[in-house]
């Protein structure tokens, strides 16, 4: 049994530390990361799971971005803590978020994944959507949540303003 809620201020360094375990030392150093420096998360769409115990289960952060003229949300880093891993949290997390983001009216979410993960959640490979370098192409999914779709959005991901 899970508990997802919006992540709080008190959390962040906890999230912080269930990253640095998930993930390989130096991922601060990855391209998405340049888009996040010194920019919040969308309020309300960055989530933490925690179990019974209150105990941090898992996480996800959403950032804005902008291609061209067009806003989106960058997802990611989400994790799931190595014990709780197979249980469908991250699934659940990244379901509830994307309502959440169609909620407060977001149209576009995108990504740098493994596309047959995501492909579950209605992700695909974007055509002309070029994140910082150096990023794999092949790897850059999105998701049309609502409202506008992908067609007409090319050039470059930056940091929203």
């Amino acid at each position: 049994m899970y508990t997802l809620r919006p992540e709080k201020t008190e959390d962040w360094w906890e999230v912080e530390a269930l990253y640095d375990l998930c993930f390989a030392p130096g991922r601060e150093a990855l391209s998405s990361y340049r888009l996040r420096d010194g920019v919040p998360t969308v309020a309300g769409l960055s989530s933490v799971a925690r179990d019974a115990d209150d105990i941090l289960s898992g996480a996800i952060r959403y950032w804005p971005v902008r291609i061209g003229d067009h806003s989106a949300l960058l997802l990611g880093p989400i994790a799931v803590h190595p014990t709780r891993q197979g249980e469908g949290l991250g699934g659940a997390l990244i379901r509830n978020s994307l309502s959440r983001a169609q909620d407060q009216g977001w149209a576009r979410v995108m990504l740098v994944g493994d596309a047959p993960y995501y492909a579950k959640f209605g992700f695909s490979q974007l055509s002309g959507v070029v994140m910082p370098p150096p990023t794999n192409p092949e790897r850059v999914l999105g998701l049309h949540v609502d409202g506008p779709d992908w067609k007409d959005v090319k050039g470059y991901v930056v940091r929203a303003p």
